[in-house]
C-alpha cells in the first residue's frame, strides 16, 4: 500500500511538472514557469483521482504511461488541429519531413471531424498519380479503420519501404462507395522548387512546399530563367496545392521579390512570440511583373508569401481563396524525447490582413484550374474553417491594449523550333489558371508601351 501511494505521489508529481510545461515561453524561455492557478490544480487532483480509480478497478491490469500520454493527447488535440503532442517516433518523423528523405505514398493530411483527411497530394507522388484528391477521406488503411488512430498512426502506416504496396479506401463527395487504391510507396521527393521557360520570355517557378534550402532553389531556379537570351518579361509564381512548410524559407522568398517594409507580423499572447519580419534591400529585385497562382490547397507560408507579394503590390495574385492557416506552431522537444507541438501566435500580412480561417483572396478569380470536363468536378479543398477547433481571424480576451494598437497600426526560354517538353505542354495547353496568368502577363507588356 506503501508502495503504491509513492507511485501515485510520483505520478501527480509528472503531471504538476507537465501542467507548469504547457505555459513555458517556447524559444528560449524554458525558465520562466508560470504559476498554474488553483483551479488548474484542483482540476489535477480530480485527475489524480481517475488515475487512482482505474488502476484499482479496471478489469484488466492498465499501463499508466499509456493513460497519462493519452490523457496529454487529448488535451492538447482539444485547443485547435494544429497542436499536438508527439511520441517520440512521431517527433522524429516530423524532422525527416522537413529535412530528410522518406518513402511513402506523398499526400498532406489533416484531421477532420475526426477522419483522416487529404488536403493534397504532393504533385508527382505515387497517390498524385493514381488520383487521390483534396478532400477524400481515408477510412482504412490496409483493411484497418483509421477512426481509431491518431493522425501520426495513420501517416506511419501509409508509409514504408520503397516498392512495397498499400490499400487505402477513402470516401470521395459525389461517388457513392468507397473507392479503394493500392498506390506502391516510393522516394517522395523533396525538392521543393521547379522551373521552366512556358513561351518566350515569360517564365515559371512551381513550389510544391517550403522546407529547408526552398528559397536558395527558388533564386537558382530565376538566375536560369534570366540567363536566356531573351529578356525575362514575366514570371507565373505557382503556389497552388502548397500546404506550406518552415515559416524563415516563406520569409526568405518574399525577400526575393521585395526591397523594403514588412513581409509578415506574427502576434501573440506572450510578448517574445510576436514579431515583424522585414525585407531587406538587394541589388537585384528581379524587375518584370510577376503572377502569383494560389487555389484552396495553398496554405501557411504560402499564404504568407501570397500575402506579402499582394499587399505590396509586388504581384497580382490569380486563382480561388486560400486555405486560410494564419497560426505559428512551434516544437519543442520533450525530456522523454517527444515533442510539444503548440500554436503561439497568428501572423497578419503588411497591410495587417489575418490569413487565419480567412485565407488569400486573390485578385483575379479562376476557378477552374484544368480544362477538361473531368477535372471540373473535383472535390472542392478542405479549408482552415472547416477544421474543428479552428482559431479564431482575431485573438480572443488577454491581448494586451498594447499589442492590440500595434496590430491595427500594421494594416495602416523557349527558343522558336525547340520542342517542348510534356510538362510544359501540359501547363500552357491545359492548365487555364497558367494560360489566364500568361494572357495577363502579355497584355501588361502591350499597355505598359501604350502609357509610353
Amino acid at each position: 500500500m506503501t508502495r503504491l501511494l509513492r507511485q501515485h505521489k510520483a505520478i501527480l508529481g509528472v503531471l504538476m511538472f507537465l501542467s507548469l510545461v504547457l505555459w513555458v515561453g517556447i524559444n528560449g524561455v524554458h525558465h520562466h514557469l508560470l504559476a498554474g492557478t488553483d483551479k488548474t490544480y484542483e482540476e489535477l487532483k480530480v485527475f489524480s483521482d481517475v488515475l487512482d480509480i482505474i488502476e484499482k478497478n479496471y478489469v484488466d491490469p492498465v499501463d499508466s504511461k499509456k493513460l497519462i500520454r493519452g490523457a496529454i493527447q487529448g488535451m492538447i488535440s482539444s485547443i485547435d488541429p494544429h497542436s499536438a503532442f508527439l511520441l517520440p517516433e512521431a517527433y522524429k518523423d516530423l524532422q525527416i519531413e522537413t529535412r530528410g528523405k522518406f518513402s511513402g505514398i506523398g499526400i498532406v493530411v489533416t484531421m477532420q471531424d475526426n477522419v483522416v483527411t487529404v488536403i493534397s497530394p504532393i504533385e508527382g507522388s505515387p497517390a498524385y498519380e493514381v488520383g487521390i484528391k483534396a478532400g477524400d477521406r481515408i477510412i482504412k488503411v490496409d483493411g484497418e479503420q483509421t477512426k481509431t488512430m491518431m493522425l501520426w498512426e495513420a501517416v506511419k502506416k501509409m508509409r514504408g519501404k520503397k516498392g512495397t504496396s498499400v490499400i487505402i479506401t477513402i470516401v470521395r463527395k459525389g461517388v457513392a462507395e468507397p473507392i479503394d487504391f493500392t498506390i506502391v510507396r516510393d522516394i517522395i521527393p523533396l525538392e521543393s522548387v521547379r522551373s521552366h521557360v512556358l513561351t518566350t520570355g515569360y517564365g515559371y517557378v512551381r513550389i510544391t512546399n517550403f522546407r529547408e534550402g526552398t528559397a536558395n532553389d527558388v533564386k537558382t531556379a530565376l538566375k536560369e530563367l534570366e540567363s536566356g537570351e531573351i529578356p525575362l518579361k514575366g514570371l507565373i509564381l505557382d503556389l497552388r496545392d502548397n500546404p506550406g512548410g518552415l515559416l524563415d524559407q516563406a520569409i526568405k522568398v518574399a525577400d526575393i521579390f521585395l526591397d523594403k517594409g514588412p513581409i509578415v507580423s506574427i502576434k501573440g499572447r506572450v510578448k517574445t512570440h510576436s514579431k515583424i519580419y522585414r525585407a531587406h534591400r538587394f541589388q537585384d529585385k528581379h524587375p518584370y511583373p510577376v503572377v502569383l497562382l494560389i487555389n484552396e490547397g495553398s496554405a501557411s507560408a504560402s499564404e504568407i508569401v501570397a500575402g506579402a507579394l499582394q499587399d505590396h503590390g509586388r504581384a497580382l495574385v490569380l486563382g480561388t481563396t486560400s486555405f486560410g492557416k494564419g497560426s505559428v506552431q512551434t516544437v519543442e522537444q520533450l525530456r522523454d524525447g517527444s515533442g510539444l507541438k503548440l500554436t503561439i501566435a497568428r501572423y497578419y500580412t503588411p497591410k495587417g490582413h489575418a490569413i487565419q480561417a480567412q485565407g488569400i483572396v486573390p485578385d483575379i478569380v479562376v476557378k477552374e484550374r484544368y480544362i477538361s470536363v473531368s477535372e471540373k468536378k473535383r472535390h472542392p479543398h478542405v479549408k482552415e474553417k472547416d477544421l474543428k477547433n479552428y482559431i479564431s481571424a482575431e485573438p480572443k480576451e488577454g491581448l494586451s491594449k498594447e499589442t492590440k494598437e500595434e496590430i491595427l497600426e500594421i494594416r495602416g526560354v523557349k527558343v522558336p523550333g525547340e520542342d517542348v517538353s510534356d510538362a510544359v505542354k501540359r501547363l500552357v495547353e491545359e492548365d487555364n489558371q497558367v494560360r489566364r496568368a500568361l494572357d495577363i502577363l502579355a497584355s501588361w507588356q502591350i499597355f505598359s508601351k501604350m502609357s509610353h
